[in-house]
């Protein structure tokens, strides 16, 4: 390895493929910041390699011979925490390992590009790395800034939508969130025995308060709702702040559906909605988001870069819902800015 400066992040690669680690290390040794220490071919090679090469974080891919990668997570976080960026192939479980891989204690899960071909997507995965050494090995969420509510403008609410890829990226924005945030919904498609799971793992996270929404749920600073499987929810229309879930037909294919939310708060909360569409296929969310344009409030919705399928946003994009996209580190400072205009100035 080339000589880097001392502070610079050690990172040890976990992965079967010969192909896979060298594309991974390409990609982080772009980053003067990055140094690629080691590699580990399965769980056992990578036990040995951490004892020896002291990395400050690992890469990790979950399927490997003799140890696969979530028991071997398992092992890791309960005898030497590091901070760990799951970076493994597409399936069709990819929603369950997702899951699972923060439940256990990993920062992010990235999906391997398919070839060669694919290599630029491993751009995001020097971010992916200096993100995770941040957060530090599932340390519990810090006791955030909660002044800055009294400059949160009360009337103000945050609107989420997410479909493929959305559990890391949601992690990502809701990490950054203080203590008493505006009140936040959000509609994720993910099965429905996944959704428990992804709730109480946000809440060892998050700063605020993550909850299943129910039925008359009660939407207040530092409160974050996310949307029950087989049910849309949406704002009353008699008392803003109130959550609504109806079993409805399905929109766009989905239930609950970011449609729904998305002009339910349009109709209902109008200018002083702040949302944003991320990574997803297909178009669910694209014609709400419009909505809460036309209704004067904010919208934003992730970049193709740093989208796991361009899908929803890119609509969004194109119906002109949003002025340009915006890579995932941006959205939260992106969401919360427009809440702390002073009182005073936005008190209509």
């Amino acid at each position: 390895m080339s000589s880097v400066k001392k502070s610079a992040i050690r990172v040890l690669i976990i992965d079967d493929s010969a192909t896979m680690r060298g594309l991974m290390a390409h990609a982080l040794q772009k980053d003067p910041g990055i140094e690629v220490v080691g590699y580990a071919g399965d769980a056992y090679g990578a036990r040995e390699a951490i004892k020896t090469l002291n990395p400050d974080v690992v890469t990790l891919d979950i399927e490997m011979p003799r140890m696969d990668g979530l028991t071997f997570l398992e092992k890791l976080m309960r005898l030497r925490p590091l901070p760990v960026v799951v970076v493994t192939s597409k399936t069709e479980s990819a929603e369950e390992i997702e899951v699972s891989a923060l439940k256990l204690g990993a920062a992010h899960c990235l999906f391997k590009p398919a070839g060669a071909a694919g290599a630029s997507l491993f751009d995001a995965l020097p971010g992916k790395i200096r993100e995770a050494v941040q957060q530090g090995a599932e340390e519990a969420p810090s006791d955030r800034d909660s002044s800055v509510g009294s400059e949160i403008n009360p009337k103000k609410r945050i609107f989420l939508g997410a479909s493929t890829g959305g559990v890391d990226a949601l992690v990502s924005v809701l990490r950054s969130f203080p203590r008493n945030c505006p009140p936040t919904m959000i509609v994720q498609h993910m099965p429905k025995k996944f959704i428990p799971l992804f709730a109480q793992r946000l809440n060892t996270l998050c700063a605020p308060t993550v909850q299943i929404a129910r039925g008359g749920t009660k939407i207040e600073p530092g409160r974050i709702l996310i949307a029950p499987a087989g049910e849309h929810m949406r704002l009353s229309r008699r008392d803003p702040d109130i959550c609504i879930l109806e079993d409805r037909p399905p929109v766009n294919g989905f239930r609950p559906s970011v449609d729904v939310l998305f002009k339910s708060a349009a109709e209902v909360v109008g200018k002083h909605c702040v949302a944003a569409l991320l990574t997803g296929m297909g178009r669910d969310g694209a014609d709400g988001l419009l909505s809460i344009r036309m209704a004067g409030g904010v919208t934003l919705a992730q970049d193709e870069e740093t989208s796991v399928v361009w899908g929803m946003p890119r609509v969004a994009y194109e119906l002109g819902a949003v002025d340009r996209p915006l890579p995932l580190r941006k959205i939260a400072a992106s969401l919360l800015d427009p809440c702390r205009t002073p009182a005073l100035r936005d008190a209509s």
